[in-house]
């Protein structure tokens, strides 16, 4: 308990808060499954855990209610969202229309300099260790996350609000929860470098059509997913 309050004692002299430290751990830890979806959050156990009085946390925990990772439950508190296969299903929709826009549009704004990043970001995922034993893809968030950038370069900020503020870590939690398909990580990659090439040739039409295709890929290997995970639990079922 003393280290979480030394190092709630640095973060303040170094500008921070001990509230955005646990607001970024437990964020953390929803989107990785650390903290399960469902899950409910008990605020005296976090408050142990974090070496922080009820009044941060609470601030917190408000703040992931924000970001659509907590949903409070009259008579049962917070817990972490679980959305059902429908629900899922309708965000990856809203990804495949929006973020099918937002590369449109970055295709047409983004500057020499921008593609140049967005490439660099793309050779980072390619070295990460994860990626080349095909056990995943690259989980960084921000400026490292190639749907990120894409985003922001479109120049809409009714846009970036929407998807990097609003939807985003919501849309991260799924994203690494059905990241480990076999063979997925290398084809997402795939599809990421040939966006990459329609927006270098300023070409928003091939851009929004490969984007949209690329989140309409993710969505069937969702499905392909819950359906064999359905289909192992009917079959443990019968063998009971």
């Amino acid at each position: 308990m003393d280290s979480v309050i030394e190092q709630a004692t640095l973060l303040q002299e170094d500008g921070g808060t001990l509230s955005e430290h646990v607001f970024r751990q437990i964020q953390s830890a929803i989107v990785r499954g650390d903290i399960p979806p469902g899950a409910k959050i008990s605020e005296p156990e976090l408050a142990r855990t974090y070496g922080i009085s009820r009044g941060p946390l609470r601030e917190a925990i408000h703040r992931l209610e924000g970001q659509k990772l907590l949903v409070r439950i009259p008579h049962v508190g917070a817990r972490v969202v679980s959305l059902s296969h429908a629900e899922l299903i309708e965000l990856y929709e809203i990804r495949e229309s929006l973020e099918g826009m937002a590369c449109r549009l970055a295709a047409e704004r983004m500057t020499p300099e921008e593609i140049d990043e967005l490439r660099r970001v793309l050779d980072t995922h390619e070295r990460d260790a994860a990626f080349r034993a095909g056990t995943g893809y690259y989980q960084q968030e921000g400026d490292f996350d190639f749907h990120y950038r894409i985003i922001q370069g479109s120049g809409n900020g009714t846009l970036a609000r929407m998807l990097c503020s609003e939807l985003y870590q919501l849309v991260r939690m799924y994203r690494i929860q059905y990241s480990t398909t076999p063979n997925r990580p290398r084809q997402a990659f795939n599809e990421h470098h040939r966006i990459l090439d329609a927006i270098a040739e300023h070409d928003g039409e091939l851009a929004e059509l490969l984007m949209r295709r690329h989140i309409a890929a993710s969505r069937r290997n969702v499905e392909r997913q819950q359906q064999n995970q359905q289909n192992n639990t009917t079959t443990t079922r019968g063998e009971v």
